[in-house]
Formats: structure tokens, C-alpha cells, sequence
């Protein structure tokens, strides 16, 4: 037999399990056939609004029922009925309002303080803190089940009340010693932190300024082109500027700016033209370099004079024809440093790398130190090498051979002394 299928209703409508439907009016009984009542419909899980109370997961809490303005309200009302009740010493009233009091501010404080302990303590730092409260539980229990504290109560009352009370002051005294000790461990990080601080500052500061001195001198020496336009004002306010600086900053800063100046080509004498005093250019992209005759842009004259750079790195840096005396190179890495006609009288040159360092030009024979009357020539190399006279040369690392006869040559009596590798055989042509 084939089930006639039902004919299709234009608004259909969902019954509820009272028998009502959406719009709230009762449907009359619709007759079905027979052969339709063994066919078993789908049910339809129930919704949530008709499901006992009890079927119900996520139940809010009393004081989430509350309003804020009416749990205050209740908690002083508490809060009043404990005081009431030791007021007048009546044990249920004031238990009455200290349970009352408990229950409802445990519910408003637990979830920020377990918020707080969530973001601030990790899963692993959790579970030590909470193994720490077992371990002290663990062995409170292990003592008490053992008959420890049995044994440690009667070596109490064994002991002398007064041997007790002497002990109490021998101990209440070594801790006023022992937190004086760490009062004064405390200040003593603190100012060891605070001194951290300070240098820290101090670098970052002489950073600045050094980094506004580069820009400054950048801007007096190029032009809008980016070419070297150097007038001779421009020239008296880049030495101005350098004479500050080297004498605001520390070793460190000091090589720094040398560096930046070297590498600039600002302290290389420059060829210039016999009209304007511009620089030349040489054709490969850089300006020609007049031993002689050239201007530099900046001339370090006595700026380095007793200047303390030990330490510090100053490869490959132009320092020739600077007054150097009793400067501080000890330990400098000069390597490739030109200090030709450099005046490095009484200057400390312990363990510096003097590999590579020009210290004249021309031949070692013909070779002498600069002189305050005579012209240097750069082709025999007279007048064109460095005053090394009483220089201390103890230690210095990588001179060689040319290098060390110069030293002996024009060092003096007392500097021999300390050239590595010593002066036999070589004529002490100073003289003194």
C-alpha cells in the first residue's frame, strides 16, 4: 500500500511539546492514516528553557545575583551584626556575622587574586609553591607520627628556663646584628646599581653628543652637492668644535672622533688651488693628497697634548704633525697609524701595536725628526719623522726592524732603555 504523501502547507508551523504553536493558537486533531502511526518520527532534543533546574551546568553564584550596589550593602549589614556580637560577647550573633561576612566576600575577592596569581606565576612556578606547602606539611606530619615533637617538647622542659631565656637574647641579638648586615648590603647594592645607571647615562649622552658633533662638522665642511667647501671660518669653528669635544669625552670618544676624522680624510693635508684654496679633485673620486704645501680641513695641534687614549683603537688614523706630548697610548692598537712629524715627547707607549706605523718618510738614513726652524723633506725624509725623544716603548708589540733603529737613533739614552729587542750596535744620533 503507498502512503499518499501530505499536501505542502503554505506557512508551516512548529508545534511545542504543550501542543501550542508559535502564534499561540491550538491545532484541532488532524486524522492520519493508519499505516502513518508504525512510522517512528525523529525526536527533537528538548530546549534548554524547559530542562529542570537541576539539568542546569553554570549555576551563577549568590553574589553574582546581587547587584553591586546591594552585596556592599549586605557586607556592612555583616559586618555590623559581628561587631554587635562581640559587642555584647554573644557567640552565635557574632558567629552568625563573621560566617555571613566570609561568604560573601570570598566569592568577590578569589577570582582577581586567582587572575593575578595565573598571569604572575607559570604552571611550573605553581606547582613548586604549592610542593613547598607540602613538603613543610609532609614533615610536620612525619614528626608529629614519629614522636619527633614528643621527644623535642621534653627536651624543652629538660632544659633550664634561664639557659632558655639567655639563648632568646644571644639570638635576639644576633638578628638586630644580622639585619644590620643586611641593611647595609642593601644600600650597598643600591649604590653599586645606581653607579650602573649613572655610567650608562653618561655613555649614552657622550654618544649623543659625539653623534651631533659628526652632523655639525658635516655640515660646515660640505656643501649643498655634498662636496668638500671648506673657507677658512668654516675651517676655525670645525677646530673649535673638535678642540671641545676631545676635551669632553672620554678615551673611548676620544678614538672614536679620531677615527670619524681619519677616515674623513679631515686631517689629511689636501692639495688645494693657488686662487681659491678648494680642494683638488685627483680623478678616481677623492681629493689629492700635498705633503708639503696641503691645508687639512682640521689641524689637531696641541688638542692631544697629555691626552690620556690608552686602550683604545686608533688603526689606521692620521695623526701626523700632532702635538702628542705625555699622551697616554699604552695599549692602543696603532696598526697602519701615520705618525710622522707627530710630537711624542715623554709619551707612554707600553704595549702598543705598532705594526705597520709610519713614523717617517724617505730613507732610514736620511731620516730625522721633525725640527721647529727647518722644512721637512719628504723626498730624503729629513725633518719628516716623529720626536719619540724619552718615550717609553716597554712592551710594545710587533716593531720591526726599520722601526727600531729609528727609536734607538732618535729616542734619547733613557728610552734605549726600553726598546724591545735593545740598541747594541746602534749610534744614539739625539745625543742625549
Amino acid at each position: 500500500m503507498t502512503n499518499q504523501p501530505n499536501p505542502p502547507q503554505s506557512s508551516p508551523q512548529t508545534d511545542h511539546p504543550n501542543g501550542s504553536s508559535d502564534y499561540g493558537t491550538v491545532l484541532n486533531p488532524v486524522p492520519l492514516d493508519p499505516s502513518l502511526a508504525e512510522v517512528t518520527l525523529p525526536q527533537e532534543p528538548s530546549p534548554l528553557s524547559i530542562l529542570p533546574l537541576s539539568g542546569r551546568s553554570n549555576q551563577p553564584s549568590v553574589t553574582q545575583n546581587m547587584t553591586p550596589s546591594l552585596l556592599p550593602l549586605i557586607t556592612f549589614m555583616a559586618i555590623a551584626i559581628l561587631i554587635l556580637g562581640l559587642s555584647i560577647n554573644n557567640f552565635w550573633i557574632g558567629m552568625s556575622g563573621a560566617i555571613v561576612t566570609l561568604l560573601l566576600s570570598i566569592p568577590v575577592i578569589w577570582p582577581p587574586v586567582k587572575r593575578s596569581l595565573i598571569q604572575t606565576l607559570s604552571p611550573e612556578e605553581r606547582s613548586q609553591f604549592v610542593a613547598v606547602f607540602g613538603l613543610i606539611a609532609a614533615i610536620i606530619g612525619l614528626a608529629s607520627l614519629t614522636g619527633v615533637t614528643k621527644r623535642f617538647d621534653q627536651v624543652l622542659r629538660s632544659i633550664d628556663s634561664d639557659s632558655i631565656g639567655s639563648l632568646a637574647e644571644w639570638i635576639g641579638a644576633l638578628g638586630q646584628i644580622m639585619i644590620a648586615v643586611l641593611a647595609v648590603y642593601i644600600a650597598w647594592r643600591q649604590y653599586v646599581i645606581s653607579k650602573d645607571l649613572t655610567i650608562q647615562q653618561n655613555v649614552i649622552t657622550q654618544q649623543q653628543t659625539i653623534d651631533a658633533y659628526f652632523q655639525g662638522v658635516c655640515d660646515l665642511a660640505l656643501d649643498d652637492e655634498g662636496l668638500l667647501e671648506d673657507w677658512p671660518q668654516e675651517r676655525a669653528f670645525s677646530e673649535g668644535r673638535t678642540a671641545a669635544i676631545l676635551g669632553s669625552v672620554d678615551p673611548l670618544g676620544k678614538a672614536k672622533v679620531l677615527r670619524f676624522l681619519s677616515q674623513s680624510r679631515l686631517l689629511t693635508p689636501l692639495k688645494r688651488d693657488t686662487h681659491l684654496g678648494r680642494p683638488i679633485l685627483d680623478g678616481n673620486g677623492g681629493y689629492q693628497e700635498d705633503r708639503e704645501r696641503g691645508v687639512r680641513v682640521i689641524d689637531l695641534n696641541i688638542m692631544l697634548a697629555g691626552a690620556d687614549l690608552s686602550g683604545t683603537d686608533l688603526r689606521w688614523t692620521e695623526l701626523s704633525e700632532a702635538n702628542m706630548v705625555r699622551a697616554n697610548l699604552s695599549g692602543c692598537d696603532l696598526v697602519k697609524a701615520n705618525l710622522s712629524r707627530t710630537i711624542l715627547y715623554e709619551a707612554n707607549l707600553s704595549g702598543a701595536d705598532l705594526k705597520g706605523v709610519r713614523l717617517f718618510y724617505g730613507s732610514l738614513e736620511t731620516a730625522s725628526p721633525r725640527s721647529r726652524s727647518k722644512p721637512p723633506d719628504y723626498n730624503t725624509g729629513a725633518h719628516t719623522g716623529a720626536v719619540v725623544e724619552n718615550a717609553n716603548f716597554t712592551d710594545v708589540q710587533r716593531l720591526d726592524e726599520e722601526q727600531r733603529k729609528y727609536c734607538c737613533y732618535w729616542c734619547g739614552e733613557r728610552s734605549r732603555r726600553t726598546i724591545p729587542g735593545g740598541c747594541d750596535g746602534l749610534p744614539n744620533k739625539l745625543g742625549r
